[in-house]
């Protein structure tokens, strides 16, 4: 399983009404996540939520650089 497609899994299974976004570049990845699991969540606890999901790739190298977006609906709207 390509390195993208596996990260979707596992946001999926976490977030399962989020919109997600997933782009891969060698071992870096740009996670972009709108869930209502983020209300009332700082980044930092945001963050951690997706990190918990994807440790073990960074721990073994598969993964060495993460940027992660993570918002709510409501912050989407507001960018409208």
């Amino acid at each position: 399983m390509e390195l993208s497609d596996e990260l979707k899994r596992r946001l999926r299974q976490q977030f399962a009404d989020a919109q997600i976004s997933v782009q891969v570049q060698g071992s870096s990845a740009l996670l972009g996540v709108v869930s209502n699991e983020f209300e009332g969540r700082s980044q930092v606890q945001r963050q951690q939520l997706v990190y918990v999901l994807i440790g073990d790739l960074i721990q073994t190298g598969e993964l060495h650089a993460v940027t992660i977006q993570a918002k709510t609906p409501s912050e989407i709207d507001d960018l409208a």
